[in-house]
C-alpha cells in the first residue's frame, strides 16, 4: 500500500492524489498540515527518497526566504525545522514499502514498483 502525504490546497498535490484514485492502487492519504509528520517519518522519507533534506524544502516559501536562505544548517536542524513549518516539505510525497518519491509529476508515482 502507497502513503500520500498530501496538501489538499495545493495544485500538484492534488494532481497526484488524483493520479493515484486513477491508477486504481491502494493508497492512505496523509495531511500533513493537519497531522504532522515527526522527525522519524521525515528521516525514513529522506531513505526511501534517497536525498539529502535540503532537497526536500520548498525555497519558494516565505519562510524559508526569511529564516533559511543563506544560513547553514545541520541536516537534524533542518529535518526540525520541516516539523515545525510542514508548509516547508515538498508535495506531493508518495511512500511505499522501500521507495518513496516526491509525485511533482504525478506520473513520478509509477516510480514505485511494490
Amino acid at each position: 500500500m502507497l502513503t500520500i502525504f498530501h496538501n489538499p490546497s495545493c495544485k500538484k498535490s492534488r494532481e497526484g492524489l488524483q493520479y493515484l484514485k486513477d491508477s486504481g492502487r491502494s493508497y492512505t492519504v496523509v495531511e500533513y498540515l493537519k497531522h504532522p509528520v515527526t522527525e522519524q517519518v521525515i528521516e525514513r522519507l529522506l531513505v526511501k527518497l534517497n536525498c539529502k533534506v535540503h532537497e526536500l524544502i520548498r525555497t519558494q516559501e516565505e519562510y524559508y526566504k526569511k529564516h533559511i536562505r543563506g544560513k547553514h544548517f545541520e541536516e537534524h536542524e533542518l529535518i526540525r525545522i520541516l516539523v515545525e513549518n510542514p508548509r516547508l516539505i515538498r508535495r506531493p510525497i508518495v511512500e511505499g514499502k522501500f521507495r518513496a518519491v516526491v509525485a511533482d509529476p504525478a506520473s513520478n508515482i509509477d516510480l514505485i514498483r511494490e
